[in-house]
């Protein structure tokens, strides 16, 4: 029996490999619009695919990070300056790649830009530091797709969203997990949606790396700062103790992150380019190995282990 189970797996895994590597025609001629491309996965995915030889339309943030971009790259690769989080700025954006696409539509669109602090245990929190990462990291992303879909779906293209293994399972309190979660659930609503029309929908749920939105420091500066504004009344139920243990337990984990960024850029590039993309691809070692099996597991195994690895409020039980 296992060797039957042994030899239908292999068999899954060789067919799997082979549908896998079929790979379209024509990249050169194809467009991608890329979020988020001023640091960090969106620049190295431009530059990447640039060497590819894609038409590569990157957003950015500021004019510094887009000279720098053009710099390190081809004369096919252009940019636009793009907020996610401004309307005007995402009409204005649509309308330039719409004059750069013509009739060829889009065949990628990339939804990378998005931010990680204010993070820090929730009760900690106002709803505007909430709001702070769903309008970059959610309902800005909604906004970006919503205004190219018609140019992808002109291409019969791909849209790429990048989650998180935070989409899976909660690692921490604010706005951050809550907006990968609504990423997974906005992709799969709209994979179906777009099924009829030959457009393929993708997840990229990576691991932790080291980008600038994970820089420990910022991410301690941000704790800190919410920590602060708190009431005198939370102070008090936590205590110096658990914020000293707490901004302990963030360092420590994020120097663990890895720093291949390539990992979760190749992914992006084999949805692109593949014939027969994967609906969900997990980046890095600790995606692959825990954060997604741990997602499987029952609700009280895994509030157990993370409470057994969290510090203790002064006023705990």
């Amino acid at each position: 029996m296992w060797l039957y189970l042994v030899g239908f797996l292999g068999l899954y895994y060789l067919l799997r490999g082979y549908w896998e590597r079929q790979v379209v025609s024509h990249l050169q001629e194809k467009y991608v619009f890329i979020t988020g491309c001023g640091s960090g996965f969106g620049n190295l995915l431009a530059r990447q695919l640039d060497a590819r030889g894609f038409k590569v339309l990157a957003a950015c943030r500021s004019q510094q990070s887009a000279t720098q971009l053009r710099s390190q790259t081809s004369e096919r690769l252009e940019t636009v300056i793009m907020d996610v989080t401004q309307t005007d700025s995402i009409v204005a954006a649509t309308q330039w790649v719409k004059e750069r696409v013509g009739d060829k539509g889009l065949w990628g669109l990339v939804n990378n830009a998005g931010i990680a602090v204010p993070t820090a245990p929730n009760e900690w929190l106002t709803k505007q530091d909430f709001a702070t990462i769903l309008d970059v990291n959610l309902l800005g992303m909604i906004e970006v797709t919503l205004s190219l879909l018609s140019l992808v779906r002109k291409a019969r293209g791909r849209v790429v969203n990048f989650s998180s293994i935070a989409g899976r399972v909660s690692l921490g309190g604010g706005g951050y997990s809550i907006s990968k979660y609504g990423v997974e659930a906005f992709s799969d609503s709209l994979r179906r949606e777009l099924y009829s029309f030959g457009v393929k929908v993708t997840v990229i749920e990576p691991g932790l790396f080291k980008t600038g939105m994970t820089c420990s420091a910022k991410v301690s500066k941000s704790i800190m700062e919410v920590w602060d504004q708190a009431c005198p009344e939370v102070k008090e139920a936590y205590g110096e103790k658990f914020l000293a243990s707490h901004l302990k337990g963030i360092e420590m984990t994020l120097k663990k992150s890895s720093t291949s960024l390539s990992l979760v850029t190749d992914c992006v590039e084999h949805t692109l380019i593949a014939c027969h993309p994967r609906t969900r691809y997990s980046a890095g070692w600790d995606a692959k190995f825990f954060y997604i099996p741990m997602s499987y597991m029952p609700t009280i195994l895994v509030d157990t282990l993370f409470y057994m690895c969290s510090p203790r409020p002064a006023k705990a039980l």
